[in-house]
């Protein structure tokens, strides 16, 4: 396998921060109608891969765990953000994480699909784990953060991460933040896809 598409293969905190800001700046959907799912799951389902991330509420106390309040699918041009605190698990949900179809491009997803079966039960398919390919493709780096100012050559502001997802109502800053960052996941999904057909 070539390696020439990449000109290095790790990136220092000090060449991040010298890298223009980028967000997501297309089309963002808050979702928080269960009647609403029907109709943007079929639009999700004819996509053959999705950038995917999810959002839980910061924990400050040992032992204690919050649940998955928010589930980030992003699509080149849109990013859904379900407010899973006020949907729920719906089937619609569970067959979108089932579907073998739909590959669901992240980082760390274990954490996240463990955090989602902790809500209901189900298998997880089509799951596909950014940091195992970076590592197949001979990088050194496995963060968000640090793949996207490799790979994409900008960095994403993390100032929201931390924040209460579980808010009655997102700022602006939470909600480009989650939709930035479920969006990146597809672009370094595509120039890893690249490398492997080198």
């Amino acid at each position: 396998m070539s390696h020439q598409l990449f000109s290095k293969t790790t990136i220092t905190n000090e060449e991040i921060n010298a890298l223009p800001l980028g967000a997501f700046e297309g089309k963002i959907f808050l979702v928080d109608q269960v009647e609403d799912l029907a109709n943007i799951f079929s639009e999700i389902n004819r996509h053959e891969v999705v950038g995917f991330d999810t959002e839980t509420k910061p924990v400050f106390v040992r032992g204690h765990q919050n649940k998955v309040a928010l589930m980030q699918v992003a699509l080149p041009d849109k990013v859904f953000l379900i407010r899973i605190n006020k949907t729920g698990v719906q089937p619609e949900i569970i067959n979108f994480l089932e579907s073998e179809a739909i590959l669901k491009a992240g980082v760390a997803l274990r954490d996240d699909i463990k955090a989602l079966q902790r809500l209901k039960r189900f298998s997880p398919k089509g799951v596909i784990e950014l940091a195992d390919m970076a590592k197949k493709a001979g990088l050194m780096e496995e963060g968000v953060k640090k793949l996207t100012g490799l790979l994409l050559g900008f960095r994403v502001s993390k100032t929201a991460q931390t924040s209460n997802w579980e808010a009655s109502v997102l700022n602006e800053k939470q909600i480009t933040y989650a939709a930035t960052d479920a969006w990146v996941c597809l672009g370094i999904y595509k120039k890893l896809k690249l490398v492997e057909r080198s």
